[in-house]
């Protein structure tokens, strides 16, 4: 009972500490977000983000700071004790910015703060709150900020002679929007083995409004090439025209999947989206004899991409058997990538879907870790899909998304972070590392 007590103490002691530190380093945290989002970071273009950030935890005191081959950024706050590695994570680079006007007056890298109105944690009302606007304020700049700045509280508590268990590391990796996942990949697939580096469990900062996400649906982009033949235009019955052949496709997978579809109770149903279209030769007087077609095929974990693919082409060899004219071709779309070190990849365009339950240790232990400071607790899952599909989908590591940022203004040109749920995050991810550094062996599998 004793010894309870003074631990329970000390540990009360900490809490306040950890607050102060907040407090006093939010002023900085800010100012980070600011200039994260004033620098500009498409895919494959993140060199002067990233070197930003090697700055930071440089200055920030991180025992170890390094950049791998792929441009992807990594630090580590050692603990006192032993004790397991938790990798706290965001991604670099950031969707276009689109039209600026639709902006409503504001620079999309301007990061800049004032009152505005943003949805409450909820979700269900509106609140005049302070905010940063710009682009990757809400995917994922706020939250490398509040997670950079955590590991610069547990520097802070280091230096005072307050100790704790496990090694505390972040990464920010390249690459992330275009969904192979190629910065992720070659961050934990080789760059960590070839450094010895070990992740128990995974804290990601995509938007989660403060709330716990436990998983998120699968994502194949398919690509399939329906062929025809070329004549002039003048002469349409020459050839056979692919573009009119594609509609028959695209009418038969949008009956298909009206009707066939799975349902996970957290994640919801699959789906398929026809997100592109062209065709080729694609100029006047010519009758295509190539219609290309780009589909977003979102899958329940229990699904697979190899099912998706085998979907399509039952529909193509239906169509096929129909009409001795109908040739088509489906595969999972595959392009270059470059990165900004100059790594060129192909990689299929597949994200896996996961899902953590919700009274899984791993996810019951960062729900205590916000308890114990007084913070609500609820739970969630993303509509879109993150690079956890590499760490917990592919590999089976405990994972869970915690961040200020809200889903609602990612990649739209109300783009921004209320900064009191910053500063909220910035003593979360502490409490949330401190409890999980608690757990070993299997609390950290899925």
């Amino acid at each position: 009972m004793y010894r309870r007590r003074i631990r329970r103490q000390k540990e009360l002691f900490m809490i306040e500490r950890i607050r102060e530190l907040a407090a006093e380093m939010k002023p900085a945290m800010i100012d980070l977000a600011q200039r994260l989002i004033r620098t500009p970071s498409l895919s494959g273009q993140e060199k002067d983000v990233a070197d930003l950030i090697l700055a930071e935890l440089e200055k920030l005191g991180y025992d170890e700071v390094f950049r791998d081959p792929w441009g992807s950024v990594c630090g580590i706050i050692h603990g006192t004790e032993p004790g397991p590695a938790i990798m706290y994570n965001g991604h670099m680079d950031h969707v276009d910015i689109g039209d600026p006007s639709e902006w409503h007056g504001y620079d999309p890298y301007g990061g800049v703060i004032d009152i505005d109105e943003m949805y409450n944690e909820a979700g269900d009302a509106l609140e005049k709150t302070e905010v940063i606007h710009g682009r990757a304020a809400a995917d994922t700049k706020s939250g490398i900020a509040c997670q950079i700045y955590s590991g610069a509280i547990l520097a802070q508590l280091k230096k005072e002679g307050i100790g704790f268990k496990g090694d505390y590391m972040v990464s920010f990796v390249v690459m992330e929007e275009p969904a192979e996942q190629i910065g992720i990949i070659g961050l934990i697939d080789n760059e960590f083995p070839k450094r010895g580096l070990h992740v128990d469990g995974v804290v990601s900062c995509e938007a989660t409004a403060l709330k716990i996400y436990c998983g998120h649906r699968g994502r194949v982009e398919i690509n399939v090439e329906v062929a025809g033949v070329t004549s002039h235009g003048a002469s349409p019955w020459l050839g056979i025209n692919a573009v009119n052949k594609a509609t028959k496709l695209i009418d038969a997978v949008e009956a298909y999947y009206a009707e066939h579809y799975q349902v996970d109770e957290k994640l919801g149903k699959s789906s398929i989206a026809l997100t592109v279209i062209n065709c080729t030769p694609g100029t006047m007087c010519i009758v295509p004899d190539r219609c290309n077609i780009t589909y977003d095929r979102r899958l329940v974990p229990t699904e697979t991409p190899e099912d998706a693919i085998a979907e399509i082409q039952a529909i193509i060899d239906r169509l096929s058997a129909e009409d001795p004219d109908f040739h088509a071709t489906v595969k999972v779309s595959a392009v270059p990538r470059t990165t900004y070190t100059g790594i060129t990849e192909t990689k299929p365009n597949i994200k896996e879907g996961w899902r953590i339950a919700e009274d899984h240790p791993f996810v019951a232990a960062a729900s205590n870790g916000l308890r114990s400071i007084g913070e609500p607790v609820s739970y969630g899952y993303w509509d879109f899909g993150t690079d956890l599909a590499m760490v917990s989908g592919r590999h089976h590591i405990a994972s869970i998304g915690y961040s200020p940022m809200q889903e609602y203004y990612c990649h739209r040109p109300v783009d921004k972070c209320r900064t009191d749920f910053m500063e909220r995050a910035l003593v979360g991810n502490i409490a949330i590392f401190q409890e999980l550094t608690k757990l070993s062996g299997d609390d950290f599998k899925i």
